[in-house]
């Protein structure tokens, strides 16, 4: 059984604790509000500029100088996986459930005989992604130099994805991440980002144009090939968002009930402490009383 200094000292041990978690849970529960505010405030610019997109890929979808970006290599034998994740850890099962995703995208891709090609987004989705599947990663981002999601850190991995396709290093890009749902769901999820006309096709339907005749200045091709670069970092920025949305909300449930959990053991603890304190003093009670008798 252990002493009542023991118990004490593990006592005081799960107060700090539960000091700590309450403050991030705090820290996290301000944070997200900024988060959810910028995730929202982002989904219309998005949805938007999809809508923009379709509207003027339907008529380039077919025409021969229409570019990859948008209509892809015509091949599907290589797929680039982005996996995005946060930098920190002590966000319950968040970081967990995309990399679950992730693996399972690359269980299925391999099973049908693709090669597959990771870039990683965020700390912690690569070091758990290293153990089983490092051959995998050709780069890896951290975030923790950027102190909040702007369209700078979008650009920064936009432009690695659209260098890797130029080289021709991968035929389709898909962007494992989470969506936002609520501040105590998040679901992990896998776009595909290139081609952007699959892209565009899953999330937005196509404009009926009931037959009406569009000009575009200075002309169609001209202008996807300016807009379609940004509608990739414009999805990344969107996705990096809900990132941050998701783990602020996963942090502050898990920090939650870590204080919740704490308070119950702290109560246990003071339990177990009385009840040795007092069979501490019965035994010593009893010894007086005996010594006494035997006098």
């Amino acid at each position: 059984m252990a002493s009542l200094k023991d118990l004490k000292n593990r006592i005081d041990s799960v107060k700090s604790t539960k000091k700590i978690t309450k403050a991030m849970q705090m820290v996290a529960a301000a944070k997200l509000r900024r988060a959810q505010e910028a995730a929202e405030a982002a989904r219309p610019y998005a949805e938007r500029m999809a809508a923009v997109m379709a509207n003027l890929s339907s008529a380039m979808s077919g025409a021969p100088g229409a570019s990859k970006l948008l209509i892809g290599t015509g091949e599907d034998n290589v797929r680039l996986l982005v996996v995005m994740t946060a930098d920190r850890g002590l966000c319950g099962g968040f970081n967990t459930n995309i990399v679950k995703k992730a693996r399972e995208r690359i269980a299925t891709l391999e099973g049908e005989g693709k090669t597959v090609k990771m870039v990683c987004v965020g700390k912690k989705g690569a070091e758990q992604l290293q153990r089983l599947y490092g051959h995998l990663i050709i780069d890896a981002f951290e975030l923790s130099d950027h102190k909040t999601i702007t369209g700078a850190t979008a650009q920064m991995v936009g432009d690695k994805i659209n260098a890797l396709f130029d080289a021709g290093e991968f035929d389709v890009c898909e962007l494992v991440s989470s969506e936002f749902v609520s501040v105590i769901s998040q679901k992990p999820r896998a776009k595909v980002l290139i081609p952007a006309k699959d892209a565009i096709d899953e999330g937005v339907d196509r404009p009926d144009l009931a037959g009406a005749l569009y000009e575009a200045e200075p002309d169609e091709e001209t202008i996807l090939n300016i807009l379609l670069p940004r509608y990739v970092n414009t999805v990344i920025l969107s996705a990096l968002l809900e990132n941050v949305a998701g783990e602020m909300g996963s942090k502050m449930a898990a920090m939650d009930n870590a204080t919740r959990n704490a308070g119950e053991l702290i109560d246990k603890l003071n339990i177990i402490y009385n009840r040795t304190r007092q069979a501490q003093i019965t035994t010593e009670l009893t010894e007086i009383i005996s010594g006494a008798e035997a006098l």
